[in-house]
């Protein structure tokens, strides 16, 4: 799949902005401020509906003005779809496929998959597990329909019975019977998505390792591992029985701390070097290999499991990686067939020179 075309109206700092797009890369360049990541967050939107950034999407309409608006012809093998997304100020926000709305957001991702490589990754190595959480779901939905609807599902049900459990807490009050209504439901959409993130994850770590290895040339071994409470039971072939026991010990303890303890929705993604965390032995330079190493197979396991190619958004990465790293990227583009590439850059001439290494067609704006 590819984007023919890209018009923009009252998207952050873009008035008004039309691209006639190259089916193979596509550069953005300019001074810093200029909006040129503002188009990459704007293509994000595209594949799954809102910022990357974490942008609400009423922050992201230009001052004085009461909607954006995002449009864009994309190829869809010898058909051609266009997709709008609207996001008025007074209103929610509206996802087109030619001319007709989804019925739900949902439907609408894994339709036009995406990877961003960007500065920002860095976060998943230092932030909390939550943002690694994210960082999983996103990547799951992008292959897996179903998932996302079970995820949306478990997610309204952790906050109905934590809304359950402060209730308790205000009003001095305890009904245990109404509190295990909620367990079934959870066990039910949190085993089947403890599944998916498992077997995913399983899929995913040779991957990362191979291209690390590619990138990074190095000795040491890298690995993704998955951390789950689902995995700490004897009972690990019956996670639904260990989630079970999971909520009932921990019911007292909840109680106290008004919140569901023990789940899924505390999962986490473990980015070790030589079995210890990345984030504690990790060099710069390591860290920076390990995430696009991360990246590149996310494009390859969404490219195998969907049989569409994902577009691929390279944010001002090349002011962050050493030579080095950089002719070993695009060296990977080259070899991958990676499909449409989006590229942002302060100079122009660095930017022309690394088009020239990768053997395809391309278009350079300036901003």
């Amino acid at each position: 799949m590819t984007i023919n075309k890209l018009t923009l109206y009252n998207f952050k700092n873009h008035a008004e902005q039309h691209f006639v797009l190259s089916p193979q890369i596509n550069c953005f360049v300019g001074n810093n401020g200029v909006g040129k990541t503002n188009i990459l967050d704007a293509l994000h939107y595209l594949s799954v509906g809102k910022s990357f950034l974490g942008n609400s999407d009423l922050n992201n309409i230009q001052d004085d003005e009461d909607f954006f608006t995002i449009e864009a012809e994309i190829q869809n093998e010898d058909a051609e779809d266009i997709i709008k997304i609207l996001q008025p100020r007074e209103t929610k926000k509206v996802i087109k496929k030619n001319d007709k709305s989804y019925d739900r957001m949902a439907d609408h991702i894994g339709y036009l998959p995406s990877v961003m490589i960007s500065p920002y990754d860095s976060n998943l190595i230092s932030d909390s597990g939550e943002s690694r959480r994210k960082f999983l779901d996103s990547m799951i939905s992008q292959t897996d329909s179903s998932y996302l609807f079970d995820l949306i599902q478990y997610q309204k049900t952790v906050q109905q019975r934590n809304a359950l459990l402060k209730y308790f807490a205000k009003n001095r009050t305890w009904d245990k019977d109404s509190l295990e209504i909620y367990d079934e439901p959870l066990v039910k959409s949190g085993t089947k998505i403890f599944e998916k993130r498992k077997e995913f994850v399983s899929q995913l770590y040779p991957i990362v390792q191979n291209f690390y290895k590619i990138i990074s040339g190095a000795k040491e071994t890298v690995s993704v591992q998955y951390e789950s409470h689902l995995l700490e039971g004897f009972e690990a072939t019956q996670p639904d029985k260990v989630f079970r026991n999971l909520l009932h010990e921990n019911i007292d303890r909840d109680r106290m701390l008004t919140y569901t303890s023990k789940g899924i929705h505390k999962d986490d993604l473990l980015f070790e070097m030589n079995s210890v965390l990345i984030k504690k032995i990790g060099s710069q330079g390591q860290q920076k290999s390990f995430l696009i190493s991360l990246k590149l197979a996310q494009m390859s396991l969404i490219k195998e499991l969907t049989g569409k190619t994902p577009i691929l958004l390279l944010d001002d990465i090349f002011d962050k990686l050493d030579d080095n790293r950089v002719s070993q990227l695009i060296e990977l583009v080259n070899q991958e067939n990676f499909g449409q590439i989006f590229i942002t850059d302060t100079h122009r001439e660095r930017t022309e020179s690394v088009v020239k290494k990768i053997n395809e067609e391309s278009i350079i704006f300036e901003i």
